[in-house]
């Protein structure tokens, strides 16, 4: 398993919470905490942008994947409505997360709750070749269910 720098800033809402953490040895996903001032409580059916209080310089070539926690979307319903997210190299704004409730119940997000996940994954970037024909397959331009599973 390969380790990249990830260069990260704390904002001041994020006094005193842990940088990112990868809960297990063989973890692929680290967790990324709510830095939210005061408890925020969703509605079911709502949506919110909840701040990680982080800034970060993601190494070139990759690209920072924001899941959602498989507990929350378990339990409470909690799901992340853009998922997978995609943090951009480039991007040097604040890390948010778009959490909503598709649960049934109110939910609170608190100050330091595990929200989301993040995966550091490389980027291949595409060459678009415009071709006069394709390849033949054997599905062709079978679509939805055409392979029978």
């Amino acid at each position: 398993m390969s380790t990249a720098t990830i260069a990260v800033r704390r904002l001041p809402h994020a006094e005193g919470l842990p940088l990112p953490a990868y809960a297990t040895a063989g973890a692929a996903g680290f967790d990324l905490l709510a830095a939210v001032d005061a408890p925020l409580t969703l509605a079911p059916g709502a949506r919110a942008l909840v701040p990680t209080g982080l800034v970060m310089a993601l190494p070139e070539g990759h690209e920072l994947q924001i899941r959602p926690r498989s507990g929350l979307a378990l339990k409470h319903g909690i799901v992340l409505p853009n998922s997978p997210g995609t943090i951009d190299e480039d991007y040097r704004g604040e890390l948010q997360v778009i959490v909503m409730n598709a649960g049934t119940e109110p939910f609170t997000v608190e100050r330091g709750m595990r929200i989301a996940q993040g995966v550091l994954a490389p980027v291949t970037r595409a060459a678009w070749a415009e071709v006069a024909a394709l390849p033949e397959t054997a599905r062709g331009g079978g679509g939805f269910g055409s392979t029978g599973h």
